[in-house]
């Protein structure tokens, strides 16, 4: 069942990372407690009429392979290393035609460049100027086609200004969607405000995101899972599906297997960024796709994550001076004895 909480408002949003500012936090050392590349395990999603390819990239970063079953026409997602993907494609006899960047970040767009070069003729979708060999550049709720799949757009500022997520569904088909939601929506956790607002965040996770349909497969763009579940535990230390997923993501981890894709409904129960403080309807309130309706936003009245009002009037989150990260690095370096006693209420 999916939780239907009441909505994390714009300002829990700014508050939610923002004390890693006001602790005096560096930045997140990317990858310091996660698998090497070469580790790190692909993994294979097959539907009858779309695959998915996981593939690992960098350190913790994620390519994703999308084919087409009934034309073997692919598209590949961020593909910062492009030989890695040149060779996936031959040896799924798939025929690459597109490019779908999330966003002008090096370790997503980085290997646009030297991909085209290798694979002259690609079309290369993105929502920035600022992205390499850029061949189409798109707004929300543009369409194209990868074969017989029809892909949509759905603008998502805030991490970038240009930040795009790609929404992948098959006409007619009763299987689960999937949606590439890059560094805007984690397992458990949302990316940093480097160009926006929480504003925007909160568009982009509860009003764009989150009215998706609920099985749809997300599949994100770092392998931040573990960390974000931490974050998660601390803000609602007696939520089960947390702990539940917090386990089989340790799991996963100890074999170097991915922990993505979740889905937009188990984002309901314990994404953090997602959820807000109604407790009560957790016993039979709204799910996905009507948690919007009778929740009026509070003016003057702090829309917090459980127990996170300690948060309100912290720095704006997009001030912080650290990359990109799911925030679960903040809680563990607070001071000693604070999580559990003043924080949690």
């Amino acid at each position: 069942m999916v939780l239907g909480y009441r909505l994390l408002g714009p300002r829990s949003l700014a508050a939610l990372g923002a004390a890693c500012a006001r602790h005096g936090l560096g930045p997140a050392l990317l990858g310091s407690c996660l698998h090497h590349t070469d580790l790190r395990k692909s993994l294979t999603v097959e539907q009858d009429t779309m695959k998915v390819e996981l593939l690992p990239a960098l350190t913790d970063n994620y390519m994703y392979l999308v084919i087409d079953e009934d034309t073997k026409e692919a598209a590949i997602v961020d593909p910062v290393q492009p030989q890695k993907v040149i060779e996936t494609v031959k040896k799924r006899g798939a025929q690459l035609s597109t490019v779908l960047t999330t966003h002008h970040h090096w370790d997503h767009a980085g290997g646009n460049e030297k991909l085209v070069k290798l694979e002259p003729g690609l079309k290369v979708y993105g929502g920035d100027d600022r992205i390499g060999a850029l061949t189409h550049k798109v707004t929300h709720l543009s369409t194209l086609q990868v074969g017989s799949l029809n892909v949509k757009c759905l603008s998502t500022p805030c991490h970038t200004s240009g930040h795009i997520c790609y929404f992948v569904t098959k006409p007619g088909s009763a299987e689960p969607p999937a949606v590439f939601t890059g560094d805007t929506l984690f397992v458990a956790g949302c990316g940093k405000f480097y160009e926006g607002t929480a504003d925007e965040m909160y568009k982009a996770l509860l009003e764009i995101l989150g009215r998706l349909p609920p099985d749809t497969r997300v599949y994100c763009g770092h392998e931040y899972t573990i960390n974000n579940l931490k974050f998660a535990r601390q803000v609602e230390p007696s939520n089960a599906a947390i702990r539940e997923k917090l386990a089989w993501a340790k799991e996963k981890y100890s074999s170097g297997e991915p922990t993505v894709p979740s889905t937009i409904a188990e984002e309901f129960t314990y994404n953090p960024f997602m959820r807000g403080e109604d407790r009560a309807a957790a016993r039979g309130g709204d799910g996905p796709g009507h948690h919007h309706e009778g929740h009026p936003q509070r003016e003057g009245q702090f829309q917090g994550a459980p127990g996170l009002r300690w948060l309100q009037g912290l720095e704006p989150l997009w001030q912080m001076p650290s990359s990109a990260f799911g925030y679960s690095d903040v809680l563990g370096k607070l001071p000693a004895g604070t999580v559990g006693k003043s924080v949690l209420v």
